[in-house]
């Protein structure tokens, strides 16, 4: 992992709480920590994820952690309105354009480990594995290359959907 790259994870490691973000509000923390304990039992975990969703409605990271636990989930459809909604909040949160297709190096701060500015980011990859799971490649492989283009470094890991998205188009073509 590069110096200053955020991660963002689902994973539970010995059972300890997991990192959903930074400066989550404690009370959406708790609920996000029950959502991920029973992220098995989708009812009782989509109740969870709402009360974290009223405890910090303004938090774009709980809304990172939600759409990631509705995906994993499969419940896909749902996510994406999240993704988007997420999208929305941290442009306006971070002063920039919320249409990917108007950003560019310039347009925020990409590079810093937290804020706006990598939550946009995130959620923009989440946005165009959203596309490749829908079949979409043209529209992952646009997202794909905005997010090469205004984070280069690629502090996000976009590379791992890009390389999925090579693989897939290589299968295509090959069989």
């Amino acid at each position: 992992m590069s110096e200053g790259r955020s991660t963002l994870t689902l994973i539970r490691a010995y059972d300890k709480p997991v990192q959903f973000g930074f400066g989550i509000a404690p009370e959406a923390d708790a609920h996000l920590q029950r959502a991920a304990r029973l992220v098995t039992h989708r009812e009782a975990s989509l109740a969870a994820l709402i009360d974290a969703r009223e405890a910090a409605p303004g938090q774009v990271e709980t809304l990172v952690a939600m759409f990631k636990l509705l995906f994993y989930q499969g419940k896909i459809a749902k996510a994406e309105s999240l993704v988007r909604e997420s999208l929305t909040k941290a442009a306006l949160q971070g002063g920039f354009p919320s249409d990917w297709h108007q950003l560019d190096r310039d347009s925020a701060q990409w590079r810093e480990p937290r804020g706006p500015a990598r939550l946009y980011l995130y959620s923009l990859k989440a946005l165009a594995f959203i596309r490749l799971r829908q079949d979409d490649r043209e529209g992952a492989r646009e997202i794909l290359d905005t997010i090469a283009l205004i984070d280069p470094e690629d502090n996000v890991g976009a590379n791992v959907i890009r390389e999925l998205h090579t693989g897939i188009e290589r299968d295509d073509r090959y069989g």
